[in-house]
């Protein structure tokens, strides 16, 4: 059996690990436990958010305990990472209310009923901290010159950092020296824009304890490009179905770039790296091939293989004039409303394609906006029974955006 972190390394996880040949002896030779982090600053997880997950159900799989650690406490602070100004303070009760909803997400994903994985609220031991005895006991163990050198904080001085964003770093390392004494957990594994807190951490613990723990940073999701990905002209692909349908959900990965293709493969589903390269190396309309394969697996990974199915189908009802378009994005209206004709940019705005009527306009100018089989040429057009087939119309926005009108 092939290694852990060899493959983690193969399939193109890992960025930076700070002791990388004792952590490959440590994982080779007994059970371990790690960690890995997740701020409640939004009321879902993302797609970005299946990097660390997909790496720890690989560790998992391998025999490792996960922590799966919410950020009740951290939230509170938030992590000035990789920002030009301060985050926007969160309430504790939306905090809260976003912890509840990573727990509910998480655990799809792994099992917390045996202590195979554990799941806990870094609130735990953060929200009740002596501020005395706490900068007394961690606040020496690092050094103001040190934490000013590192990019967190560098890139924000002439801006302006607070005190707040400042303590993140000892913050979090504090979660692993915690974590290291409740659990044994060696391992804390994070986005690689968290290399500083994980280097933090992981000192911390040598300090204070005298103990070797280890930190490995992740890949972030990104196109050929280098551009962030998972987010669409509407917003952030959302994990939670009632932010992003899975309809949605398969659609963005099924219209990922050619280019993208067999990355996404290797990252976000547990295909085996042959089939995952036999994949990505067709080309032409094949390559469509692989973009619904990519699309159905994770879909079904993260909303079920029903889910997975019934999103299909209405993809290729749209695209392929076979299937059901029953799981399309959807919005039911009244038949009267169309006895007379409804104008075009009522009917955008009230099924939320568009954020405005000048929206509305400018597409419709663009050509962008086609009912059925017919282009709208005319902001004037009014809709009418008359253009629906049976019961329901299919308005296209742009090339890629399908939303389906069914009378009722």
């Amino acid at each position: 059996m092939k290694h852990v972190l060899d493959v983690l390394e193969e399939r193109g996880y890992v960025e930076q690990i700070t002791h990388r040949e004792e952590l490959r002896e440590l994982l080779g030779k007994e059970q371990v436990t790690f960690y890995i982090g997740f701020d409640a600053t939004a009321p879902s997880l993302t797609l970005g958010h299946l990097i660390p997950i997909m790496t720890a159900l690989h560790l998992y799989r391998a025999g490792h305990r996960p922590i799966m650690v919410m950020g009740g406490g951290t939230t509170m602070i938030g992590d000035p990472s990789g920002k030009s100004e301060m985050r926007q303070l969160l309430q504790p009760e939306t905090i809260a209310a976003n912890v509840e909803r990573f727990r509910s997400q998480f655990s799809r994903f792994f099992n917390f009923e045996d202590g195979s994985a554990l799941l806990v609220n870094n609130a735990e031991w953060l929200l009740d901290l002596n501020f005395m005895q706490f900068v007394r006991e961690i606040g020496r163990h690092f050094s103001v010159n040190r934490m000013l050198t590192m990019e967190a904080y560098k890139s924000r001085l002439e801006a302006g950092l607070t005190f707040l964003e400042f303590s993140y770093l000892l913050i979090q390392s504090y979660d692993f020296l915690e974590l290291f004494r409740r659990y044994n957990c060696r391992l804390q594994v994070g986005g690689n824009d968290q290399w500083s807190n994980i280097i933090g951490g992981c000192e911390l613990v040598r300090k204070a304890d005298g103990e070797s723990v280890y930190g490995l940073t992740l890949t972030l999701l990104t196109t050929a490009a280098g551009v962030k990905m998972g987010k669409t002209e509407k917003g952030t692909v959302w994990l939670d179905p009632e932010r992003t349908s899975p309809y949605d959900f398969y659609q963005y990965l099924r219209n990922v770039d050619d280019a993208d293709v067999e990355k996404m493969l290797t990252l976000l589903t547990f295909l085996p790296l042959d089939e995952v390269r036999r994949l990505g190396r067709l080309e032409g309309a094949e390559i469509n091939r692989a973009k619904e394969i990519l699309a159905f697996e994770v879909t079904k990974f993260v909303h079920g293989e029903a889910a997975a199915q019934q999103a299909q189908a209405a993809a290729r009802a749209v695209f392929g004039g076979e299937g059901s378009h029953d799981s399309m994005p959807s919005t039911t209206m009244p038949k009267e409303r169309f006895a007379a004709g409804l104008d075009i940019v009522t009917l955008l705005s009230e099924v939320n394609l568009v954020k405005s009527r000048s929206e509305a306009r400018r597409l419709i100018d663009q050509g962008g906006i086609t009912l059925g089989q017919e282009r709208v040429e005319s902001i004037d057009r009014l809709v009418t029974v008359d253009d629906f087939d049976g019961s329901e119309l299919i308005i296209r926005k742009g090339k890629k955006v399908y939303h389906r009108v069914v009378l009722e």
